[in-house]
């Protein structure tokens, strides 16, 4: 399948949620944390992905690990690709990639993707679980693993992959004043698409703007309902 070309920041805001709660902050801490995903609720995910995969399509199985930084006020650890890869050049993403044979389950998968791509090593990471597989536009099935990262951890970027790491507040995303909703016509349909910018006050530069978008805003949003289910 074709994928879209075009700037996402480019694309006109047709609404954004602030109608909708914020996640109380006292439920993106660990123990909260912790017993959500030991007990579950009963829901189901608003996004299924941004691609309906057609008969007979095969989906290729990845795993991206959506790593939590513990702290008073908890981060998530995300990357920006590189602007040369074939796959989402230039985009904020979840480290991850395809599920390996050697690979024991999608954990697995998502720790030794993580550990390739930013050197982040397992013995910091705390895995509390699965949310729903998200379909991509590139066909294919993915994963997210929850975990948490305990300080102290450092980081050993693959420069052919990864342009920088960089954390925004868990707040930020369980907060739907700061989801965007946007459509684009893809393949004569009209497709609606989540954008969730952060305006990162680096200390040692100018502010940058943080673009969240596409596959890494849709499995964000959903994690939002899973804490609000």
């Amino acid at each position: 399948m074709a994928l879209p070309l075009f700037d996402p920041r480019q694309i006109p805001v047709d609404a954004v949620d602030n109608h909708l709660p914020a996640v109380d902050p006292a439920e993106l801490q660990v123990d909260a944390l912790i017993r959500r995903f030991a007990m579950p609720p009963e829901w189901i995910a608003e996004l299924p992905g941004d691609h309906s995969a057609a008969a007979g399509t095969v989906l290729r199985r990845a795993a991206v690990l959506v790593p939590i930084v513990v702290g008073s006020r908890p981060t998530v650890l995300l990357t920006q690709r590189t602007s040369h890869l074939n796959s989402h050049p230039g985009q904020i993403a979840f480290p991850g990639g395809r599920i390996d044979p050697q690979d024991r389950d999608e954990a697995d998968a998502a720790l030794r993707e993580a550990w390739e791509e930013v050197g982040l090593d397992r013995r910091f990471v705390t895995v509390l679980g699965n949310l729903p597989v998200y379909i991509t536009g590139s066909a294919y099935s993915v994963t997210p693993v929850v975990a948490l990262v305990q300080p102290g951890f450092s980081l050993l970027p693959n420069t052919e992959e990864v342009a920088e790491v960089f954390e925004v507040p868990l707040s930020h995303f369980t907060n739907p004043a700061n989801h965007r909703w946007h459509s684009t016509e893809w393949e004569q349909r009209r497709r609606q698409w989540l954008s969730m910018p952060y305006l990162d006050p680096r200390t040692d530069a100018e502010p940058v703007e943080r673009f969240v978008w596409g596959v890494t805003a849709g499995i964000l949003r959903n994690f939002y309902r899973f804490l609000m289910a």
